[in-house]
C-alpha cells in the first residue's frame, strides 16, 4: 500500500517524507494550500480535525502529528532501510530523549522565527522585533547545548543518524537559507559539521528537490 503524505511543501510534513526515503518506503503526496484556507476544508478536516499538517494516510490508517507518524514507520519498517530507532533499547532511549529536546526546545523557538520572518509577511502582518529577538536568544540557548553534546559524539543520539537528527532538518533549513541567520550554526564548529552532515543525506537533498518552499 503507497503512504499518501498530505501537504508536502510544509516543513513538518518534510520530516515524514525524508523518513519515508530513509525507510525505502514507497509514497506519494497530496498538496495542501494553507494560504488559501486548504487546512479548513471539510474534507481535510475528517482526516485531521485540528487542521494542521502533516497527515499521513495507509489505506484506511491515518496518522497526524509528524513525529508520531516517523516514529510508527521507523518501527514498523525497523529492518528496512536506514535503521533510525538504534540498535539497542539504550540507544532507542536517547533517540527519543533528543527528539523530545527537538520537539519541546529547539522547535519553539525556531517555528517562532519562522512565522515572523517568512511568513508574517505574506499575509501582511507586521514582524514582531522584539519577539524575534527572543526567540533567537532561547534558540542560541538550545544551540550551545547542542554544541556541547555534539563535541562528544557525531550525532545527538550518538555515533548514528536517528530521526532525533532527521527531524531538524526543515527548520533548520528555513534558518539557513531564508531566514538569513546562517551564522547561528556556523559559530558552532560541532553544530556546524553536524548540519553539513545531514543536510548533505541524499533523502533531504532529494526532498529539497522535489518540494518548493511554499513561501
Amino acid at each position: 500500500m503507497v503512504v499518501k503524505v498530505y501537504g508536502p511543501s510544509y516543513a513538518s510534513p518534510k520530516r515524514v517524507l525524508v523518513c519515508l526515503i530513509e525507510k525505502e518506503i514507497e509514497f506519494e503526496t497530496v498538496p495542501v494550500d494553507l494560504l488559501k484556507g486548504g487546512l479548513k476544508d471539510p474534507e481535510f478536516l475528517e482526516l485531521q480535525p485540528f487542521g494542521t499538517v502533516p497527515v499521513t494516510q495507509d489505506g484506511d490508517y491515518i496518522l497526524f502529528e509528524s513525529r508520531a507518524i516517523m516514529r510508527y514507520y521507523a518501527e514498523k519498517y525497523k529492518s528496512q532501510g536506514t535503521d533510525l530507532l538504534g540498535k539497542t533499547i539504550e540507544e532507542r532511549g536517547l533517540v527519543e530523549n533528543w527528539l523530545e529536546v527537538e520537539a519541546h526546545s529547539y522547535n519553539p523557538p525556531i517555528y517562532t522565527l519562522t512565522v515572523q520572518i517568512m511568513v508574517s509577511p505574506k499575509l501582511g502582518f507586521p514582524r514582531d522585533e522584539n519577539l524575534i529577538k527572543e526567540s533567537e536568544e532561547k534558540l542560541a540557548k538550545v544551540l550551545d547545548v547542542y554544541e556541547e553534546k555534539l563535541s562528544k559524539s557525531k550525532y545527538l543520539a550518538g555515533d548514528f543518524f536517528s530521526l532525533a537528527d532527521l527531524s531538524h532538518l526543515p527548520f533548520t533549513q528555513y534558518l539557513v537559507s531564508q531566514m538569513g541567520k546562517e551564522y547561528m550554526i556556523r559559530s558552532r564548529k560541532h553544530v556546524s559539521a553536524w548540519w553539513d552532515d545531514i543536510s548533505s543525506r541524499p533523502s533531504w537533498q532529494k526532498v529539497l528537490q522535489l518540494y518548493a518552499v511554499p513561501f
